[in-house]
C-alpha cells in the first residue's frame, strides 16, 4: 500500500504577513485568509508555494 508523503506546511503571505497552514499536494488554489492574495497553486502533484515556507508539520 502506498503512503502519502504529502505534509502540511505553514507558510506566510508576503503582502499582510498573515500565517496560515496549507496541504503540500492542494488540488484548488489557496488564497489568504486576510488579503486575498494567491499562497500556492497546484500542478498536478506537489503545490507552487508562492510565500515563505516557515516550518513543515508533521
Amino acid at each position: 500500500m502506498k503512503e502519502l508523503t504529502s505534509k502540511f506546511i505553514k507558510i506566510r503571505c508576503p503582502k499582510c504577513k498573515n500565517e496560515q497552514i496549507v496541504f503540500g499536494k492542494s488540488s484548488s488554489i489557496i488564497k489568504c485568509l486576510v488579503c486575498d492574495q494567491v499562497l500556492a497553486e497546484p500542478t498536478g502533484g506537489k503545490s507552487r508555494i508562492k510565500a515563505r515556507i516557515l516550518e513543515v508539520l508533521e
